[in-house]
Parts: C-alpha cells; sequence; structure tokens
C-alpha cells in the first residue's frame, strides 16, 4: 500500500515536471515570436519612391570567382538600374573561365562599370574578404551596396530603396532582403525556408535594437565606416564573415536601417544538390560562436527550446500525459507562428513559403545541426567559390 502511493506520488511529480517544462518551452517560444521575430512586422520599413528621394552617389560592388555564366545573365540588371549617379565595381577574383572577357564586354558598353582582376597565384590563398576589400578601395563613393555575383535585383528600383535607408540622420548600415529563386524540390524548399528563417532572426534581431548580421548578397554600408573599422582586419583568419562579423562589429541600435521594401530584395541562384548547400552554411555558421554573448545565448536556446518542446508534445501524446493539455500547446504554437510567418513572408515577397513552418518547426534545427558538423569534415569548405 505505501509502495503504490509513493508510486503514485512520484508518477504527479513527473506529470508536473512534463507539463512545467513543456509550459516554460512554449513561453520561450513566444518570447522568441512576440519580442523577436514579430517587430519585423510591426516595425518594417518599406521606402517609397518620391519626388524628394535620397540619391547620393553610390557604389556597388560585386566579387566574383569562376562567375561567367552568373555574370553574363545578372550583371546587366545591377548595370541597368533606375538611379541617376552610380558605379559598379566588380572584383574578379582569380577566375579561370571566361569571366574577365565577359566583363571587359560589358565595359565598353557600360561605362559606369569598374572591374580589377586578383591574379592566380598557387603560392597565395585568400578568401572573399580580400576581394571585398579590393572592391572597397577601388569604389570611389561613400555609400556601398553589396551583392553577389550569382544575384539578381528584384526591380530596378533594388538601388534606390536600398539606399533610402541611409536617408535618416546617423545611419551608416543598411540590412536588406536576399532572398531565392523558388524551384521545384526538397532541396530548393529546404533552402528557401532556411534564408526566410535567418531573415526572421537578424532582421527581429536588428529591428529589437540588438543587429548582429546581415547578409552579403544584399548589405550596404559607408566606406568611411569601413576604414574606421579597419576594414575586414579583426577577422581576417575566418573564411566566413565578411558580412555578419562586419555588422557585428560595427553596428549600433542607432546606425543600422532594415529595408524590407520587395523592391529591394535580390534573388539568388539556389544550389541544385543539399550537399553543395550544406558546405555553404557550413562554412557560414564558423561565425557563429563570435556572436555577442546575449545574442548567441538566444540563437542556441531558441532552437533547444523548440526541441525540448517537441519531445515533450510527443510524449506526453504517446504516454497518455495530459495529452489534451499537449495537442492544445501544439495547436496554439502552430496558430501563433503561421499567422505572424505569414504576415512576414508577404513583406518578403516569400508568397506561401510559410506554410513549411509545418514541416520545418521541427526538423529545422537537426538539419542545421548536420550543416554544423560538415565543418568539421575536410577542406571543401574552405573556400569561398
Amino acid at each position: 500500500m505505501v509502495f503504490s502511493a509513493f508510486s503514485l506520488f512520484d508518477l504527479s511529480l513527473f506529470e508536473i515536471f512534463c507539463v512545467t517544462t513543456l509550459a516554460l518551452c512554449f513561453l520561450f517560444q513566444m518570447w522568441f515570436v512576440f519580442g523577436r521575430v514579430n517587430r519585423i512586422r510591426i516595425l518594417k520599413t518599406n521606402a517609397q519612391h518620391s519626388e524628394t528621394q535620397f540619391t547620393p552617389h553610390v557604389s556597388v560592388i560585386i566579387c566574383a570567382k569562376n562567375e561567367e555564366e552568373n555574370l553574363t545573365n545578372f550583371l546587366p540588371s545591377v548595370l541597368t538600374q533606375d538611379y541617376p549617379n552610380y558605379q559598379v565595381v566588380v572584383v574578379n577574383d582569380s577566375s579561370e573561365d571566361n569571366s574577365e572577357l565577359i566583363l571587359a564586354q560589358f565595359k565598353s558598353k557600360y561605362s559606369h562599370l569598374y572591374y580589377t582582376n586578383i591574379p592566380i597565384d598557387k603560392k597565395f590563398s585568400h578568401g572573399k574578404k580580400l576581394a571585398i576589400s579590393i572592391g572597397v578601395k577601388a569604389a570611389t563613393h561613400n555609400y556601398l551596396v553589396f551583392t553577389d555575383a550569382d544575384c539578381k535585383p528584384a526591380s530596378n528600383k533594388w538601388l534606390e530603396t536600398m539606399v533610402q535607408g541611409f536617408k535618416p540622420e546617423g545611419k551608416e548600415i543598411v540590412i536588406g532582403f536576399g532572398g531565392y529563386l523558388k524551384q521545384k524540390g526538397i532541396t530548393n524548399l529546404i533552402i528557401r525556408y532556411d534564408t526566410f528563417f535567418t531573415a526572421l532572426q537578424y532582421m527581429g534581431f536588428a529591428f529589437s535594437g540588438k543587429p548582429y548580421m546581415g547578409v552579403g548578397r544584399n548589405l550596404a554600408y559607408k566606406k568611411d565606416l569601413f576604414i574606421k573599422n579597419d576594414g575586414l582586419k579583426s577577422h581576417l583568419n575566418i573564411l566566413s564573415g565578411d558580412d555578419d562579423l562586419f555588422v557585428k562589429e560595427t553596428a549600433t541600435k542607432q546606425n543600422v536601417s532594415i529595408v524590407t521594401n520587395p523592391d529591394a530584395h535580390t534573388i539568388s541562384v539556389p544550389h541544385k544538390t543539399l550537399n553543395h548547400w550544406r558546405l555553404q552554411k557550413a562554412r557560414h555558421l564558423t561565425t557563429a560562436h563570435l556572436y555577442n554573448f546575449s545574442v548567441k545565448s538566444e540563437l542556441i536556446l531558441e532552437p533547444i527550446s523548440r526541441e525540448i518542446f517537441w519531445f515533450m508534445i510527443f510524449y506526453m501524446i504517446i504516454s497518455n500525459t495530459f495529452a489534451l493539455v499537449s495537442i492544445g500547446f501544439l495547436i496554439v504554437n502552430y496558430l501563433i507562428k503561421i499567422l505572424i510567418w505569414k504576415k512576414i513572408a508577404k513583406i518578403l515577397n516569400q508568397g506561401k513559403l510559410y506554410w513549411s513552418l509545418l514541416l520545418f518547426d521541427f526538423i529545422h534545427p537537426w538539419i542545421l545541426l548536420w550543416a554544423f558538423f560538415s565543418k568539421r569534415k575536410g577542406t571543401k569548405i574552405r573556400k569561398w567559390k
């Protein structure tokens, strides 16, 4: 009789533990949703075109390595922006294809194109940061806008709309959104969802006054800020980080703008295979440990709390321990996230991608973990291209 009572008591304590753990994880998820992500919806900045647009002289910088096809397809859309005063600087980084020939052909047609070549040197290995530094040095204007060779501006107002982020006094960094082309297949869905969720993080934190990164596919900052920060010198030994670590080092609550207007987006060509994306993601993840402690802590705790939440849901349903309570938590979790994800997907012009939450809310952290451990598997990820 005593043994039965003791067992019942233990079970009741365990049930309390399960429900409490589930509730705490749910509350942390809601803090992330409403304290960070939802700010994108509330505080979105959609610059409108008008007679009084801010149009300073701008230098667009593109680093390219073996990008002859992408330069042919996408560089014209950068060179034909509806903007009065700008140059385009392309740094051809040790390409072994016909990139230089293509750039020379474009140069004969577009006088505002400037390109320079980094010669191939088998004895000297370097990453993208050298190309960026050369591009910044070659830029003749203080306002710099960065994109990649495999990116296409979403409109001919891309440059004009991005630059509006500098208009408020004291703004030195403009964070934009760089999405991926929608194609068929699970690989494309994973890439686009990961890109969308990463934007929820860095834009949400920036709107919360804690900017920690931007993406090189669509980022702008002032040349004098680059010079004042001594360029990328502090992390030259790290393969990645030309975008996020620079923002992390130089961004403040006051000097950052976030532009969400669809005209200001860029669209990139996604990887064809999941393995290629995994290696790129692994390279990007090498910088995460250098983020500020508070940001890093939240970025780690969010997926951990999400997985614990899911495991508790699974256990409580299977064991019939407060099954209805756990199902209620699950439904509320999904409803809130889908409603907010839907509104932000509309802001970022991502269509119905928000429905992917039904699949990726649970498995996305495991995909990132798989990519994270790739950085320990050899030298393939040591090249930026």
